[in-house]
């Protein structure tokens, strides 16, 4: 910010910078909103009220200042390299396109505007001018975390597995993130066979953790023992895998080992191509008894004679990768009308609120009440036929038990669904049902309506 503003106002500038470095965007929002209506040729200020208003989740109201700072100062790439990221959360990929182009064609020194142009290319599912965006990305900026974990993706997404893998371990390298190191100065583990016990960590989200969880049994054939720590949340998906010896939530409740891993490394540990997928489902199990009396209350509650759908249509709050992802309940309504079924919402948090307008034909149980752990959810998903879940943990769940699954995907998906395809190496029960264009749900849940007929 130039000294040619008054004291006050670049005290007030200087303060709303302080509050952005804390975290506390609603005082950096207030003031910069506050300069920026006082000195509206101010473009620099402009873009940094757009900025904060993106922080905050406000899209449309971050668009509106960085539309007003681009209009001021039209070759600035990095206000359009912005622009083009804020229509791209908002899905107006077209406009995101042309704003990302234009960054590039601006400055054509920036790695940082190659690679938000990967990104619109990535939700346009343009997979090789994603690729091609980012290797320029990456001549600029050979140690861009961001770019070489978004090739990983796209990647892997293609099936090319061999160099997606080890593009995938840059993303211990994000802004944030960090690769977990245990105590002590056991080495890490480089996949071969070991005569002392062995430490796996469980790391990335509940979905990750479902789905690398097969790879447990197949460390424990290399080691003397298998030891395991990881969350509360996720002792489900590990302590019942065959081969572990231990598994803990607490560092001190360790026993020495020789060495080290994390979960996540260990599909590239074993070299997994699309060919190689170990995929013995299933092998997650609900507790017996658990799954007797969740049973027995569905009995209670429905006709023996439906057939019984889980429901999830939101992922958790607050995830980065749940853009796009979360339906809106009301988007499920086909299934309410298809005859014999009996709808079961395995839906926790916020989005529980929304089955209070139901008005489907179909009985909806709403049990998201009731749902303690991942354990009752294992039990529950038991004694369901079918399970319609979007991108989230339990769809990965449902997958590793064998459930018959149709996966919800958005249209640019994560990239262990694959392109194309309406099946999944990863889980033989799941089918997978894409978005045909950005944020439409309609043929998706149409083909999922369809299937359950």
């Amino acid at each position: 910010m130039s000294a040619d503003l008054p004291l006050s106002v670049l005290r007030a500038l200087a303060e709303a910078s302080r509050h952005e470095d804390n975290n506390r965007l609603e005082e950096a929002a207030r003031l910069f909103a506050q300069v920026a209506a006082a000195h509206p040729e101010r473009h620099d200020v402009m873009h940094q009220a757009g900025v904060v208003a993106a922080k905050r989740g406000c899209f449309p109201e971050a668009a509106a200042y960085v539309e007003r700072a681009v209009a001021a100062a039209p070759e600035v790439s990095r206000y359009r390299r912005t622009l083009g990221e804020l229509y791209r959360r908002l899905t107006r990929l077209d406009e995101a396109l042309a704003q990302a182009r234009l960054a590039v064609g601006f400055d054509r020194e920036d790695a940082e505007a190659p690679y938000n142009l990967a990104l619109v290319h990535y939700d346009r599912l343009e997979i090789d001018e994603a690729i091609e965006a980012l290797r320029r990305a990456l001549e600029l900026a050979p140690g861009h975390a961001g770019a070489h974990f978004e090739l990983a993706e796209c990647l892997l997404l293609r099936g090319q597995y061999e160099e997606g893998w080890r593009e995938f371990d840059w993303r211990f390298r994000l802004p944030g993130a960090r690769r977990p190191v245990p105590p002590g100065t056991a080495p890490g583990w480089d996949g071969r066979v070991i005569q002392g016990p062995l430490l796996i960590m469980a790391d990335q989200g509940f979905g990750d953790v479902i789905q690398f969880a097969r790879y447990l049994p197949l460390a424990a054939e290399r080691c003397s023992q298998l030891l395991v720590i990881g969350g509360a949340a996720v002792r489900p998906f590990l302590e019942s895998q065959s081969g572990v010896a231990l598994c803990v939530d607490r560092w001190d409740a360790l026993p020495p080992f020789a060495a080290h891993a994390v979960l996540s490394d260990l599909p590239i540990l074993f070299g997994t191509t699309l060919e190689t997928i170990p995929a013995p489902i299933p092998y997650l199990h609900a507790a017996r008894d658990r799954a007797a009396d969740w049973r027995a209350k569905l009995d209670a509650r429905m006709d023996p004679g439906l057939k019984r759908v889980g429901l999830v249509w939101s992922g958790r709050v607050g995830l980065g990768g749940d853009l796009g992802r979360t339906l809106p309940f009301d988007a499920l309504a086909p299934l309410g009308a298809v005859e014999g079924l009996a709808l079961v919402s395995l839906q926790v948090g916020p989005a529980r609120e929304s089955i209070a307008g139901y008005a489907g034909a179909a009985p909806l149980i709403d049990l998201g009440a009731e749902i303690s752990d991942f354990y009752d959810t294992m039990a529950i998903l038991d004694g369901l036929d079918h399970l319609v879940s979007v991108d989230t943990g339990v769809a990965h769940l449902g997958g590793a038990m064998g459930k018959p699954v149709s996966i919800l995907l958005r249209y640019a998906p994560d990239w262990r669904w694959g392109l194309g395809r309406s099946e999944s190496p990863w889980y033989p029960t799941a089918r997978l049902h894409r978005q045909a264009a950005p944020g439409d749900w309609t043929a998706p849940i149409q083909t999922v309506a369809a299937h359950l007929v």
